[in-house]
């Protein structure tokens, strides 16, 4: 784990020429050392300090090199160095094994322990794991205020774009788009001045922004950033970059409704997070070719089931927030409805909502949705419509956006179906309003009697 942060944060120049002299002793080509994982021409631009491997990338060429991390970070430790990131570093482990709770005990214990004599970059590492740790806790507001402190001072290194990335995807979990626009664009500048432009990190914010683009309803900008982001990827052979952005391009060609275009670009997203061993992002990332299967016309339930048990899997063991767990229980909990499991699909989604808690009220609406069209399914329309008016109640909180106008028409289908009609012709009204169109500026002209 520390390793990982000490290759982020290394002096690239310093990095570049410590490979390029361990390569010549070994007698190796930059194809060699490149192996499977990059290209020769990646390598070139490692060497001479252009760009940064990743922690994987570099530990697999050190084993290449026959040389240990830490000749080729450079780093001298002391018995105490060696405590304080042994501290760190267990916490980080809790968290990317799924258990955010332990890790978030561990962190603020190495924090408050002034004994420890944390600081620096250490320092800084804990309160981003621990920063992680709250959002994985569904505790977004707390991560915001902590990932906002560090951010504050542009740094040039991947762990400051990262908590960018973390900041932007907490505001837009607690539907804030505006601000989680705002975190890439104020710091764009900054990207370029400190030579960050074209990082994988680099990339992977600007398809976090797209995203929140996406989530605002501006489908068009948002793909124009993707496709962006995707020639970016391309041009440096960042595989995870390229996954990001495919991925997010996925998302919006299922919002447009081409279903079979969004699944073929989450299907290329996902062959690339495999090479990786990004298991939250993998797990999410299958959770929302689940939600695409179940779109397909026909709707494939079965094999959306498939797809959503393997990302359970991904997702238990790794730092997945609350939110995230929430959103695949909802996906399982619309797969079994499908089949006719009611039991099974009710189950689901009352474990969702004990995630979501408080913290994402278009989650908990869909969580109402899908509770009445249980309810519903088992003939039980008096329940329907309970369920329905609970997501009325909280859908009538939100704003202006594309998907709670989506929400309440689907909603007002529903509310027809379950024979309400006069609450139906309200969501209909709620839901065009919700898309941003005034109301009639002018009465209509009667006709000339």
């Amino acid at each position: 784990m520390h390793y990982a942060e000490l290759s982020r944060t290394i002096d690239a120049a310093e990095l570049g020429r410590r490979i390029r002299h361990a390569r010549v002793a070994a007698g190796l080509t930059q194809s060699q050392l490149a192996g499977e994982d990059a290209s020769a021409a990646y390598v070139s631009r490692i060497e001479a300090g252009q760009r940064r491997p990743e922690a994987g990338l570099l530990e697999r060429m050190a084993t290449r090199l026959d040389v240990g991390l830490e000749q080729l970070l450079g780093e001298e430790s002391t018995p105490a160095d060696a405590e304080r990131r042994l501290e760190v570093d267990y916490a980080e482990l809790s968290l990317a094994s799924g258990d955010p709770a332990s890790a978030l005990e561990r962190l603020d214990k190495v924090l408050a322990d002034s004994s420890l004599g944390l600081g620096g970059d250490l320092e800084r590492a804990a309160r981003q794991a621990r920063a992680l740790a709250l959002e994985a806790l569904g505790r977004t507001s707390d991560a915001i205020q902590l990932l906002e402190d560090l951010v504050a001072e542009p740094r040039a290194d991947a762990s400051w774009l990262k908590a960018l990335i973390a900041l932007s995807r907490c505001h837009r979990e607690s539907g804030d788009f505006a601000r989680a626009i705002a975190v890439g664009e104020q710091a764009a500048a900054y990207i370029q001045e400190l030579g960050l432009a074209g990082t994988t990190e680099a990339i992977q914010l600007t398809v976090t922004i797209a995203g929140a683009y996406m989530e605002r309803g501006d489908l068009a900008h948002a793909m124009r950033m993707c496709q962006r982001a995707i020639d970016e990827a391309e041009r440096v052979d960042s595989p995870v970059a390229k996954g990001s952005a495919y991925w997010n391009a996925s998302v919006i060609e299922s919002r447009r409704g081409s279903t079979v275009t969004a699944l073929q670009l989450a299907e290329k997203a996902m062959a690339l997070f495999e090479l990786g061993d990004d298991s939250r992002n993998l797990g999410r990332l299958r959770t929302q070719v689940g939600f695409i299967q179940l779109r397909l016309d026909p709707p494939d339930p079965e094999g959306a089931k498939s797809t959503l048990q393997q990302a359970e899997r991904e997702l238990t063991w790794s730092s997945a927030s609350a939110l995230d767990r929430a959103d695949h229980h909802l996906a399982v909990a619309k797969a079994h409805l499908m089949l006719g499991e009611h039991q099974e699909a009710l189950t689901r989604v009352e474990e969702g909502e004990a995630l979501i808690g408080g913290q994402s009220p278009m989650l908990q609406a869909e969580a109402l949705v899908v509770r009445g069209q249980v309810s519903a399914a088992r003939g039980d329309l008096a329940a329907a419509r309970e369920s329905y008016g609970g997501a009325i109640q909280v859908l009538a909180g939100l704003g202006v956006d594309r998907n709670i106008a989506q929400l309440w028409f689907d909603l007002a289908a529903l509310l027809e179906d379950a024979g309400d009609s006069n609450a139906a012709l309200d969501a209909y009204r709620r839901g065009a309003a919700s898309t941003g169109l005034a109301r009639p500026r002018f009465a209509a002209t009667p006709a000339p009697s």
